[in-house]
């Protein structure tokens, strides 16, 4: 049996209010024909909007593990899309990565990019192209504050 080359493009974005603030992340999920697969959004505390960054990739690549069977990673194209050109630039290495809360976000994402999705790049994209993953932040980053009232 061969197996097929598949195609996943996921969007994502994580931001707080306030620098550091209530954080959210926002992720959509997607076939290669653009069929969403899945849509989330989390809360994810009081952190900085880099760290947010990150925690949705790192959380994507979570869910990511749910809907992509083992035998169908190394051979699943993922492109990760985001609107944060200083997270991409340091995912794709062209950036180091000093702080150091951020080093450990990076280290999570990075050994899930060699453990189990090996075809992994990341792209910047203009904010509007990435309108989906960043309602979805602003909608888990105003459930927080709802909660608070």
């Amino acid at each position: 049996m061969t197996t097929q080359s598949k195609q996943i493009v996921i969007n994502t974005d994580g931001g707080a209010r306030g620098n550091p603030g209530p954080a959210g992340v926002g992720v959509v999920i997607a076939d290669g024909k653009g069929a969403v697969l899945k849509e989330f959004s989390k809360y994810v505390g009081e952190q900085t909007n880099n760290w947010a960054e990150y925690e949705a990739v790192s959380l994507a690549l979570g869910e990511l593990k749910k809907i992509v069977p083992k035998p169908q990673r190394t051979n699943t194209h993922i492109e990760i899309r985001m609107d944060s050109e200083l997270a991409v630039k340091q995912f794709n290495e062209e950036y180091q990565v000093k702080d150091e809360a951020l080093q450990l976000q990076f280290m999570k994402v990075h050994n899930l990019r060699v453990s189990e999705f090996p075809q992994l790049t990341f792209v910047h994209v203009p904010r509007e192209k990435n309108k989906e993953a960043d309602r979805l932040a602003n909608e888990a980053m105003d459930s927080s504050q709802r909660a608070l009232l």
